[in-house]
Protein backbone atom coordinates (compact mmCIF):
# COMPACT_ATOMS: atom_id res chain seq x y z
CA UNK A 1 0.00 0.00 0.00
CA UNK A 2 1.15 3.53 -0.74
CA UNK A 3 1.22 6.35 1.80
CA UNK A 4 2.49 9.89 2.22
CA UNK A 5 4.77 11.44 4.81
CA UNK A 6 4.63 15.24 4.96
CA UNK A 7 7.66 16.68 6.76
CA UNK A 8 8.08 20.17 8.17
CA UNK A 9 10.76 21.84 10.28
CA UNK A 10 9.50 21.20 13.81
CA UNK A 11 9.21 23.24 16.98
CA UNK A 12 9.98 23.21 20.70
CA UNK A 13 7.31 21.59 22.86
CA UNK A 14 6.72 24.86 24.68
CA UNK A 15 7.98 28.46 24.60
CA UNK A 16 10.25 27.90 27.60
CA UNK A 17 14.07 27.75 27.76
CA UNK A 18 13.99 24.15 29.03
CA UNK A 19 12.14 23.00 25.89
CA UNK A 20 13.77 25.42 23.47
CA UNK A 21 17.30 24.32 24.43
CA UNK A 22 17.07 20.65 23.32
CA UNK A 23 15.24 21.70 20.18
CA UNK A 24 17.96 24.20 19.25
CA UNK A 25 20.62 21.64 20.11
CA UNK A 26 19.17 19.10 17.68
CA UNK A 27 18.64 21.74 15.02
CA UNK A 28 22.00 23.51 15.21
CA UNK A 29 24.00 20.31 15.67
CA UNK A 30 22.73 19.11 12.28
CA UNK A 31 25.80 19.06 10.04
CA UNK A 32 23.73 20.42 7.16
CA UNK A 33 22.66 23.45 9.17
CA UNK A 34 26.01 24.37 10.68
CA UNK A 35 28.37 22.57 8.34
CA UNK A 36 31.52 22.87 10.42
CA UNK A 37 33.57 19.90 11.66
CA UNK A 38 31.79 18.23 14.58
CA UNK A 39 34.31 19.45 17.17
CA UNK A 40 33.89 23.05 16.04
CA UNK A 41 30.12 22.73 15.70
CA UNK A 42 29.95 21.34 19.23
CA UNK A 43 32.07 24.21 20.54
CA UNK A 44 29.94 26.82 18.77
CA UNK A 45 26.55 25.33 19.62
CA UNK A 46 27.02 23.83 23.08
CA UNK A 47 29.84 26.05 24.23
CA UNK A 48 28.52 29.41 23.03
CA UNK A 49 25.08 29.56 21.37
CA UNK A 50 23.12 27.40 23.83
CA UNK A 51 24.37 29.44 26.77
CA UNK A 52 22.22 32.44 25.80
CA UNK A 53 20.04 31.65 22.77
CA UNK A 54 17.38 29.46 24.50
CA UNK A 55 16.18 32.31 26.73
CA UNK A 56 16.07 34.76 23.84
CA UNK A 57 14.34 32.30 21.52
CA UNK A 58 11.86 31.30 24.23
CA UNK A 59 10.78 34.93 24.57
CA UNK A 60 10.29 35.11 20.82
CA UNK A 61 8.27 31.88 20.74
CA UNK A 62 6.11 33.12 23.61
CA UNK A 63 5.11 36.14 21.51
CA UNK A 64 3.62 33.98 18.73
CA UNK A 65 2.50 30.86 20.64
CA UNK A 66 -1.15 29.85 20.20
CA UNK A 67 -3.48 28.28 22.76
CA UNK A 68 -3.29 25.07 20.68
CA UNK A 69 0.50 25.13 20.64
CA UNK A 70 3.25 26.06 18.18
CA UNK A 71 1.76 27.76 15.10
CA UNK A 72 3.98 25.73 12.77
CA UNK A 73 2.89 22.44 14.36
CA UNK A 74 -0.78 23.38 14.48
CA UNK A 75 -0.81 24.61 10.87
CA UNK A 76 1.09 21.52 9.68
CA UNK A 77 -1.40 19.25 11.44
CA UNK A 78 -4.32 21.12 9.93
CA UNK A 79 -2.72 20.88 6.48
CA UNK A 80 -2.08 17.15 6.88
CA UNK A 81 -5.66 16.56 8.01
CA UNK A 82 -7.05 18.61 5.13
CA UNK A 83 -4.95 16.71 2.57
CA UNK A 84 -5.99 13.37 4.09
CA UNK A 85 -9.64 14.25 3.53
CA UNK A 86 -8.96 14.63 -0.21
CA UNK A 87 -6.91 11.48 -0.86
CA UNK A 88 -7.58 7.79 -0.40
CA UNK A 89 -4.12 6.69 0.75
CA UNK A 90 -2.80 7.23 4.30
CA UNK A 91 -1.17 10.57 5.10
CA UNK A 92 1.12 11.11 8.10
CA UNK A 93 3.08 14.08 9.41
CA UNK A 94 6.65 14.19 10.67
CA UNK A 95 9.02 16.88 11.91
CA UNK A 96 12.72 17.10 11.14
CA UNK A 97 13.49 18.34 14.65
CA UNK A 98 11.69 17.98 17.95
CA UNK A 99 8.60 15.95 18.78
CA UNK A 100 6.55 14.18 16.14
CA UNK A 101 9.65 12.92 14.39
CA UNK A 102 10.13 11.42 10.95
CA UNK A 103 10.52 8.05 12.68
CA UNK A 104 7.13 8.46 14.34
CA UNK A 105 5.55 9.43 11.05
CA UNK A 106 6.96 6.40 9.28
CA UNK A 107 5.83 4.15 12.13
CA UNK A 108 2.30 5.53 11.81
CA UNK A 109 2.26 4.72 8.10
CA UNK A 110 3.78 1.28 8.63
CA UNK A 111 1.09 0.46 11.20
CA UNK A 112 -1.52 1.28 8.56
CA UNK A 113 -0.04 -1.25 6.16
CA UNK A 114 2.04 1.15 4.07
CA UNK A 115 5.10 -0.28 2.32
CA UNK A 116 5.74 2.53 -0.19
CA UNK A 117 6.04 6.16 0.93
CA UNK A 118 6.00 9.46 -0.89
CA UNK A 119 8.24 11.71 1.17
CA UNK A 120 7.17 15.36 0.92
CA UNK A 121 9.60 17.89 2.43
CA UNK A 122 7.40 20.95 2.93
CA UNK A 123 9.96 23.33 1.44
CA UNK A 124 9.48 24.93 -2.00
CA UNK A 125 13.24 25.28 -2.61
CA UNK A 126 16.26 23.03 -2.43
CA UNK A 127 18.79 23.83 0.29
CA UNK A 128 21.09 21.51 2.19
CA UNK A 129 19.84 22.95 5.51
CA UNK A 130 16.15 22.36 4.76
CA UNK A 131 15.11 20.07 1.90
CA UNK A 132 18.29 17.98 1.80
CA UNK A 133 18.48 17.32 5.53
CA UNK A 134 14.89 16.04 5.53
CA UNK A 135 15.65 13.60 2.75
CA UNK A 136 18.90 12.40 4.33
CA UNK A 137 17.28 11.93 7.74
CA UNK A 138 14.30 10.08 6.25
CA UNK A 139 16.58 7.68 4.40
CA UNK A 140 18.64 7.11 7.56
CA UNK A 141 15.47 6.31 9.51
CA UNK A 142 14.23 4.01 6.76
CA UNK A 143 17.55 2.15 6.65
CA UNK A 144 17.73 1.73 10.42
CA UNK A 145 14.08 1.10 11.32
CA UNK A 146 12.02 0.30 8.23
CA UNK A 147 14.36 -1.40 5.71
CA UNK A 148 11.47 -2.87 3.71
CA UNK A 149 9.89 0.55 3.15
CA UNK A 150 10.28 2.03 -0.33
CA UNK A 151 10.70 5.82 -0.33
CA UNK A 152 10.14 8.23 -3.22
CA UNK A 153 10.81 11.94 -2.68
CA UNK A 154 8.69 14.74 -4.09
CA UNK A 155 11.19 17.23 -5.58
CA UNK A 156 11.36 20.84 -4.42
CA UNK A 157 8.28 22.40 -6.01
CA UNK A 158 9.08 26.12 -6.09
CA UNK A 159 9.27 26.20 -9.88
CA UNK A 160 6.08 24.20 -10.45
CA UNK A 161 3.69 26.38 -12.49
CA UNK A 162 0.62 25.28 -10.52
CA UNK A 163 2.32 26.07 -7.23
CA UNK A 164 3.39 29.48 -8.48
CA UNK A 165 -0.20 30.21 -9.48
CA UNK A 166 -1.44 29.32 -5.99
CA UNK A 167 1.22 31.50 -4.41
CA UNK A 168 0.43 34.38 -6.75
CA UNK A 169 -3.30 34.07 -6.00
CA UNK A 170 -2.63 34.32 -2.27
CA UNK A 171 -0.46 37.40 -2.70
CA UNK A 172 -2.97 39.04 -5.03
CA UNK A 173 -5.77 38.66 -2.47
CA UNK A 174 -3.76 40.51 0.16
CA UNK A 175 -2.51 43.24 -2.16
CA UNK A 176 -6.06 44.11 -3.24
CA UNK A 177 -6.66 46.03 -0.05
CA UNK A 178 -3.15 47.45 0.38
CA UNK A 179 -1.88 50.38 -1.65
CA UNK A 180 1.76 49.32 -1.59
CA UNK A 181 4.84 51.30 -2.54
CA UNK A 182 6.98 48.18 -2.60
CA UNK A 183 6.70 44.39 -2.38
CA UNK A 184 9.59 42.55 -0.72
CA UNK A 185 10.10 38.81 -1.18
CA UNK A 186 12.05 37.83 1.93
CA UNK A 187 13.48 34.31 1.88
CA UNK A 188 15.19 32.35 4.62
CA UNK A 189 18.91 33.05 4.52
CA UNK A 190 21.71 30.51 4.21
CA UNK A 191 25.51 30.87 4.21
CA UNK A 192 27.02 31.55 0.81
CA UNK A 193 29.21 28.48 1.20
CA UNK A 194 26.08 26.29 1.16
CA UNK A 195 25.46 27.46 -2.39
CA UNK A 196 28.94 26.41 -3.44
CA UNK A 197 28.68 23.09 -1.62
CA UNK A 198 25.37 22.31 -3.37
CA UNK A 199 26.80 23.07 -6.83
CA UNK A 200 27.34 19.69 -8.53
CA UNK A 201 29.62 21.29 -11.13
CA UNK A 202 31.83 22.85 -8.43
CA UNK A 203 32.37 25.92 -10.64
CA UNK A 204 29.04 27.32 -11.89
CA UNK A 205 27.72 29.23 -8.87
CA UNK A 206 29.36 32.63 -8.43
CA UNK A 207 26.73 34.09 -6.08
CA UNK A 208 26.76 37.36 -7.99
CA UNK A 209 23.70 36.89 -10.19
CA UNK A 210 25.56 36.37 -13.44
CA UNK A 211 25.49 32.58 -13.13
CA UNK A 212 21.70 32.54 -12.77
CA UNK A 213 21.38 33.75 -16.36
CA UNK A 214 23.30 30.75 -17.73
CA UNK A 215 21.37 27.49 -17.90
CA UNK A 216 23.03 24.85 -15.72
CA UNK A 217 22.30 21.63 -13.91
CA UNK A 218 23.42 23.56 -10.81
CA UNK A 219 20.09 25.39 -10.79
CA UNK A 220 18.34 22.22 -9.58
CA UNK A 221 20.16 22.51 -6.26
CA UNK A 222 20.88 26.25 -6.13
CA UNK A 223 18.74 27.85 -3.45
CA UNK A 224 19.64 31.39 -4.46
CA UNK A 225 18.73 30.81 -8.10
CA UNK A 226 15.41 29.22 -7.14
CA UNK A 227 14.49 32.12 -4.86
CA UNK A 228 15.18 34.77 -7.49
CA UNK A 229 13.38 32.67 -10.10
CA UNK A 230 10.32 32.49 -7.84
CA UNK A 231 10.29 36.26 -7.33
CA UNK A 232 10.55 36.78 -11.08
CA UNK A 233 7.78 34.27 -11.89
CA UNK A 234 5.32 35.61 -9.32
CA UNK A 235 6.06 39.21 -10.32
CA UNK A 236 5.23 38.29 -13.91
CA UNK A 237 2.08 36.37 -12.97
CA UNK A 238 0.77 39.30 -10.94
CA UNK A 239 1.89 41.96 -13.39
CA UNK A 240 3.73 43.83 -10.64
CA UNK A 241 5.97 46.75 -11.70
CA UNK A 242 9.52 45.42 -11.52
CA UNK A 243 10.78 48.60 -9.86
CA UNK A 244 8.40 47.94 -6.98
CA UNK A 245 9.62 44.40 -6.27
CA UNK A 246 12.83 43.09 -4.72
CA UNK A 247 14.31 40.01 -3.07
CA UNK A 248 16.14 39.69 0.25
CA UNK A 249 17.20 37.07 2.78
CA UNK A 250 16.40 36.97 6.49
CA UNK A 251 17.80 35.18 9.56
CA UNK A 252 21.54 34.74 9.75
CA UNK A 253 24.23 33.80 12.23
CA UNK A 254 27.27 35.95 12.82
CA UNK A 255 30.48 34.95 11.11
CA UNK A 256 30.64 33.82 7.50
CA UNK A 257 28.82 35.81 4.79
CA UNK A 258 25.22 34.82 4.13
CA UNK A 259 23.09 35.47 1.07
CA UNK A 260 22.48 39.18 0.48
CA UNK A 261 20.80 41.58 0.59
CA UNK A 262 19.82 41.13 4.23
CA UNK A 263 16.14 41.73 4.95
CA UNK A 264 16.71 43.89 8.03
CA UNK A 265 19.01 46.15 6.02
CA UNK A 266 16.39 46.34 3.28
CA UNK A 267 13.76 47.60 5.72
CA UNK A 268 15.98 50.56 6.52
CA UNK A 269 16.97 51.15 2.88
CA UNK A 270 13.43 51.03 1.51
CA UNK A 271 12.07 53.32 4.21
CA UNK A 272 14.95 55.73 3.57
CA UNK A 273 14.08 55.82 -0.13
CA UNK A 274 10.52 56.83 0.63
CA UNK A 275 8.95 53.40 0.16
CA UNK A 276 6.57 54.03 3.03
CA UNK A 277 3.99 51.27 2.44
CA UNK A 278 5.64 47.85 2.37
CA UNK A 279 4.20 44.40 1.74
CA UNK A 280 6.44 41.48 2.72
CA UNK A 281 6.10 37.89 1.51
CA UNK A 282 8.03 35.00 3.08
CA UNK A 283 7.78 32.30 0.38
CA UNK A 284 10.56 30.01 1.64
CA UNK A 285 7.93 28.60 4.01
CA UNK A 286 4.54 27.00 3.38
CA UNK A 287 3.52 27.32 7.05
CA UNK A 288 3.84 30.39 9.23
CA UNK A 289 6.39 29.95 12.01
CA UNK A 290 8.67 31.86 14.36
CA UNK A 291 10.63 33.28 11.46
CA UNK A 292 7.58 34.71 9.70
CA UNK A 293 5.32 35.62 12.62
CA UNK A 294 7.89 37.09 15.02
CA UNK A 295 10.94 38.03 12.99
CA UNK A 296 9.05 39.59 10.07
CA UNK A 297 5.45 40.36 11.08
CA UNK A 298 6.46 41.77 14.48
CA UNK A 299 10.15 42.72 14.64
CA UNK A 300 10.39 43.52 10.94
CA UNK A 301 7.36 45.75 11.06
CA UNK A 302 8.74 47.60 14.06
CA UNK A 303 12.11 48.09 12.35
CA UNK A 304 10.50 49.38 9.16
CA UNK A 305 8.25 51.85 10.96
CA UNK A 306 11.13 53.09 13.11
CA UNK A 307 13.15 53.67 9.93
CA UNK A 308 10.45 55.98 8.60
CA UNK A 309 7.93 53.67 6.93
CA UNK A 310 4.24 54.36 7.48
CA UNK A 311 2.48 51.04 6.83
CA UNK A 312 3.54 47.40 6.71
CA UNK A 313 1.82 44.10 6.02
CA UNK A 314 3.14 40.57 6.18
CA UNK A 315 1.36 38.32 3.69
CA UNK A 316 0.77 34.95 5.39
CA UNK A 317 2.24 31.72 4.12
CA UNK A 318 -0.08 29.38 2.23
CA UNK A 319 -0.81 27.48 5.46
CA UNK A 320 -4.13 25.67 4.91
CA UNK A 321 -5.43 27.56 1.88
CA UNK A 322 -7.94 25.42 0.01
CA UNK A 323 -6.16 25.76 -3.33
CA UNK A 324 -2.84 24.74 -1.77
CA UNK A 325 -4.42 21.73 -0.08
CA UNK A 326 -6.10 20.77 -3.36
CA UNK A 327 -2.83 21.06 -5.28
CA UNK A 328 -0.92 18.85 -2.85
CA UNK A 329 -3.76 16.34 -2.94
CA UNK A 330 -3.63 16.26 -6.74
CA UNK A 331 0.12 15.59 -6.70
CA UNK A 332 -0.41 12.76 -4.23
CA UNK A 333 -3.25 11.25 -6.25
CA UNK A 334 -1.16 11.30 -9.43
CA UNK A 335 1.69 9.54 -7.66
CA UNK A 336 -0.65 7.01 -6.07
CA UNK A 337 -2.20 6.17 -9.44
CA UNK A 338 0.82 5.91 -11.73
CA UNK A 339 3.91 7.03 -9.82
CA UNK A 340 4.11 10.38 -11.62
CA UNK A 341 5.53 13.46 -9.92
CA UNK A 342 4.64 17.11 -10.60
CA UNK A 343 6.07 18.85 -13.63
CA UNK A 344 8.37 21.82 -13.37
CA UNK A 345 10.00 20.84 -10.07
Amino acid sequence: MKGVLLVNLGSPDSPTPKDVKPYLDEFLMDERVIDAPKWLRTLLVRGIILRTRPKKSARAYAKIWWDEGSPLIVLSERFSDAVQKRVEIPVALGMRYGSGSISEGMATLRARGVDEVLLVPLYPHYAMSSFETVVVKALEVREAEFPDLKVTTLPAFGKNPEYLEVLAASIAEHLKSFDYDHVLFSYHGIPERHIRKSDPTRFHCKIDGSCCQINSVAHHSCYRHQCYAMTHSVTRLLGLPEDKVSTSFQSRLAGDPWLKPYTDFEFERLAGEGKSRLAVITPAFVSDCLETLEEIAMEGKEDFLEAGGSDFIHIPCLNVREDWVALMASWIQDWAQDGSLPAGC
